[in-house]
């Protein structure tokens, strides 16, 4: 149910300062915040920035050093972008990864007036009681200087939520230019969670893979090649969706790829780690991040409420690329 007592779609902000924002140097923030009970989908972070002309090259996201969020003491959310920074002009990894499982990374474009949304997918059940959220948020330097800004923290709560999705801790590994094979470690699944993809991040805005590619045993007797894995997560259909102000400052620009950066679904994977092989053209690290999704059926409550559910879904969301 909703923080009110009723059915649907409801908004609470948890906080709104002016401080936890980028900067022409890197910056962490750790702050914790009381949150409602409810049936919660997902968390928005919305930055505002008045900055230099050409602070941030490409989309907002690039800032993101890091982005860890625990609810009463269960971390759902811990990311890490292996490329970040102002000065990256290509799609952000953070970015093309909230669009990838149902979430959203969104900005009006603009070179000095930045405005940028992240919807980070969890779908949790806030109990009654004082919860409480913990965020641990760096960021890496702006390309030039940042005047002023605002970062809020929203909650969506949602009892038509379908899923409980977890962003758990990535897999690094050391490759030499050779094939080799990856185990992703998933922590211990809960009763019905899944493994419904894997985020693969180079250390450099370039794929570094050989012909052989990625392959997943459960999915493959054979390599994909990057290209063969794009065709078939929907990035070749321009479906990474990113800001660019110098390609445009009316609309938001579209790639086939975020060089580096692939999401590969898994397709529901059940049974523990994920074991790959993946053939790198030179000595590298990779990491790579699991996405655990398990069934979440909120409760509706009588009374006034609103008659039309948004189903909230990461497996569904990641499928619909695929399809």
């Amino acid at each position: 149910m909703l923080p009110n007592g009723q059915t649907g779609i409801m908004y609470t902000k948890l906080r709104d300062d002016t401080t936890s924002i980028p900067a022409n140097s890197a910056q962490t923030f750790t702050f914790g915040e009381n949150i409602p009970m409810g049936a919660l989908e997902s968390i928005v972070i919305r930055i505002t920035a008045s900055v230099t002309s050409n602070a941030v090259l490409a989309d907002m996201g690039n800032v993101f050093s890091n982005l860890r969020l625990t609810l009463n003491g269960d971390v759902f959310f811990d990311f890490r972008q292996a490329v970040s920074g102002g000065s990256n002009n290509n799609p952000s990894s953070i970015g093309y990864f909230l669009n990838s499982i149902g979430g959203r990374s969104v900005e009006k474009v603009s070179d000095t007036a930045k405005e940028a949304y992240f919807v980070i997918p969890c779908g949790l059940q806030v109990e009654q009681g004082v919860g409480r959220i913990e965020t641990v948020l760096g960021y890496a330097a702006t390309a030039e200087a940042v005047a002023s800004g605002t970062f809020q923290m929203w909650a969506r709560y949602n009892t038509a939520t379908q899923t409980s999705t977890v962003i758990a801790p990535s897999t690094s590994f050391t490759h030499a230019a050779a094939i080799e094979q990856v185990v992703v470690r998933i922590p211990q699944l809960s009763k019905g969670q899944v493994v419904s993809g894997i985020l693969v991040q180079n250390d450099s805005a370039a794929d570094e893979l050989g012909s052989q590619g990625i392959r997943i045993m459960t999915q493959s007797a054979y390599g994909l090649d990057v290209d063969f894995l794009r065709t078939f997560n929907g990035d070749l259909y321009n479906g990474v969706l990113y800001a660019d102000d110098d390609l445009s400052t009316t609309q938001l620009s579209y790639a086939q790829e975020v060089a580096g950066t692939i999401f590969i679904p898994t397709f529901n994977l059940v049974g523990g780690d994920v074991v790959l092989q993946v053939d790198s053209s030179s000595a590298t690290t990779r990491t790579y991040t699991p996405v655990l999704v398990s069934a979440y059926n909120a409760k509706e409550t009588i009374g006034t409420r609103q008659t039309v559910s948004v189903a909230g879904n990461t497996s569904k969301a990641i499928l619909e690329h695929v399809e």
